[in-house]
């Protein structure tokens, strides 16, 4: 009985490791697609945030300093002009049309508008703060997109709007991009993300992240 026993079970640990084996290399090359993967998909999220950071940080700079782009040089805000009044002073369509026109190039509104640029482009090149830097920026992103009003077909004056699109338009893009970033924690990744969620602050207060 016994002799016949011995046999069986060394056939049988010979056959279990011999699967194994064969089955190691297939996950191996399972765990190294999935590393890929990830790599690919975290350098992705990473350009997106780097990316968008620069267009909000870039804007603070050319309204601030009048680099010649979207501001005149020498109409900059350090000059004495208003990152506000020519934006919210010419909105023709809208719920808000009067509202913007009341707020357009008030003390208030510019540092408001200027500060949220620069905390929100500084937090996207970082790679901290991203879940503040959604919140503040898809609300920007909101009164941005009421003030243009896509829906609209004509202006108040009945005029064209030009509008190409009812819903969707670069604002709703940007406000799209900073929420997926901030969900995808894309600070991780070329950026201090890591470091700044160590802070005991921020451990304590997820919505620092």
């Amino acid at each position: 009985m016994a002799v016949h026993e011995h046999p069986h079970r060394s056939s049988g640990f010979h056959l279990t490791s011999f699967r194994r084996n064969r089955t190691a290399p297939a996950s191996e090359s399972d765990v190294s697609a999935r590393t890929g993967t990830h790599t690919v998909r975290a350098f992705a999220f990473a350009s997106l945030r780097l990316l968008t950071g620069f267009v909000f940080l870039w804007a603070f700079l050319d309204k601030a300093f009048g680099l010649g782009y979207a501001t005149p040089s020498g109409k900059g805000w350090i000059y004495g002009g208003s990152p506000t009044k020519g934006f919210l002073g010419s909105v023709a369509v809208g719920p808000m049309e009067s509202t913007f026109h009341s707020w357009a190039g008030d003390p208030w509104a510019n540092w408001l508008f200027m500060l949220g640029l620069l905390g929100i482009g500084l937090a996207l090149i970082a790679g901290v703060a991203l879940r503040i830097a959604a919140v503040a920026g898809t609300a920007m992103m909101a009164l941005m997109w009421i003030a243009e009003w896509p829906p609209a077909k004509h202006l108040s004056d009945g005029s064209a709007s030009m509008s190409t699109n009812p819903f969707a338009d670069y604002h709703l893009i940007y406000a799209v991009a900073l929420i997926v970033v901030a969900a995808a924690a894309a600070g991780d990744t070329l950026g201090a993300g890591r470091p700044w969620a160590r802070l005991p602050i921020v451990r304590d207060h997820c919505w620092l992240r």
